[in-house]
């Protein structure tokens, strides 16, 4: 950019000197004016001349008067600007305007391209089409620019962005402020509510007891009975207080949300046999347990499980600098004609990808809404810079094309960048 304001500069400047020299050079003084003060000149000679031949004897006082009359004649007939200050060549207003235009043609023309211009013009095409930085900051620098974007555009996404940015540099309390915010001009997302109860927790001494908490999460599974983070932040409410009911019925549920085999499930397992464990050694806790079976081999695989799809998301390397290793990823199935609310979803982040996934009828968002309702679905695995399911502007995106539910093996490439 540098190089594209220095040639803009010059350009400019060349304008200037173009449109001043001419005008700065040009005389308002008429032909007339110049030929008439070099006559006067003229005529002063000669009146000297009779004067000095007068005096010299070479002239008679009559041939001295007549030769005066003569010059006299001449005067009326040649000078016409008799009466005014003529030797006096005034002021030239073509400067004035010189000045003028000078001052004024960069006053008008910056303006004006910073309006219809094209400020990227002379950057590489890769960089022109690229879309704007909507990752966390992780210096004070950029901290500061950002809350100086948000005074003159207080937008959700920049204050995710913020949110983002404090939460990297370990400044929670802040986070939680700018999670406030934000849920102020999105109140209806719930996994703003659950980020939002995640972060509360961690800036008021890392616990997740307290009524603000738990009303946070019962805010988000109001808003999406099956968000994982708040099913997960919910048993993990209960395992704090002691309440293992409340830590297997939020977590079994999630575990059925899970794609089967994936780290998470795993991971989500062996915490569900040890809050069972704990349950069976309280008083009446085998009775509560017969109440809540679990089996992780059929816990999966209830639902049509003809209808799930099978395959695996990739992230084009052309869009590799345009994503970070913690930005979220949603891959999801949506009906190819209809309700365009997710069939199913799940989420993982993009240091997960190249992955392989399973989207079924147990990730239904909506009990009435399941893939196996449905005679033709798209998939969709989407980069949320914003966290957030729905799509925005610089997240990127790859679609398949039609498919009927059921379909195994569908390789789904992040490829383009939502404009």
């Amino acid at each position: 950019m540098t190089l594209f304001w220095t040639i803009s500069a010059a350009l400019l400047l060349l304008a200037i000197i173009f449109l001043m020299v001419p005008l700065w050079r040009k005389s308002t003084s008429s032909n007339d004016v110049l030929r008439d003060v070099a006559n006067l000149g003229i005529l002063r000679d000669q009146s000297e001349e009779l004067e000095i031949d007068l005096r010299n004897g070479l002239l008679t006082q009559e041939a001295y008067e007549q030769g005066k009359l003569e010059l006299q004649t001449r005067l009326l007939e040649e000078v016409k600007t008799t009466g005014q200050p003529v030797v006096k060549i005034p002021r030239n207003p073509n400067k004035v305007l010189a000045i003028v235009l000078a001052v004024a043609l960069p006053l008008f023309a910056i303006p004006t391209y910073l309006t219809v211009g094209n400020t990227k013009a002379m950057l590489p095409l890769e960089q022109q089409n690229a879309a704007p930085d909507t990752g966390p900051v992780r210096t004070e620098e950029g901290l500061q620019e950002l809350i100086s974007e948000l005074e003159d555009n207080p937008d959700p996404n920049s204050w995710y962005r913020l949110a983002s940015s404090y939460i990297e540099m370990n400044r929670y309390e802040e986070g939680a402020k700018a999670y406030e915010e934000l849920l102020k001009l999105v109140p209806d997302e719930a996994q703003l509510w659950a980020n939002y109860a995640d972060v509360y927790a961690m800036a008021h001494g890392k616990t997740l007891q307290g009524p603000e908490v738990a009303k946070m999460l019962e805010t988000a599974l109001d808003l999406d009975p099956n968000n994982i983070t708040a099913l997960a932040l919910s048993g993990s409410v209960g395992m704090e207080r002691g309440d293992y009911v409340v830590a297997l019925e939020n977590w079994q549920k999630l575990f059925g949300l899970l794609p089967p085999g994936s780290r998470d499930a795993e991971t989500f397992k062996v915490s569900i046999e040890r809050a069972r464990s704990l349950l069976a050694a309280q008083p009446g806790g085998e009775e509560k347990l017969a109440k809540m079976p679990f089996d992780p081999s059929t816990q999966q695989a209830s639902g049509d499980t003809a209808a799930a799809i099978t395959g695996k998301v990739t992230l084009s390397s052309s869009l590799l600098d345009k994503a970070s290793p913690n930005d979220t990823v949603f891959i999801l199935a949506r009906a190819a004609q209809g309700p365009k609310m997710p069939l199913a979803v799940f989420r993982k982040q993009v240091k997960d990808l190249p992955m392989e996934f399973m989207l079924d009828d147990t990730m239904a968002m909506r009990p009435e809404l399941k893939l196996s309702g449905f005679d033709q679905v798209v998939v969709v695995a989407r980069v949320s810079k914003s966290g957030t399911p729905m799509a925005q502007s610089g997240d990127l995106e790859g679609l398949s094309s039609a498919i009927k539910p059921g379909t195994k093996d569908l390789q789904v490439v992040i490829d383009k960048v939502v404009p």
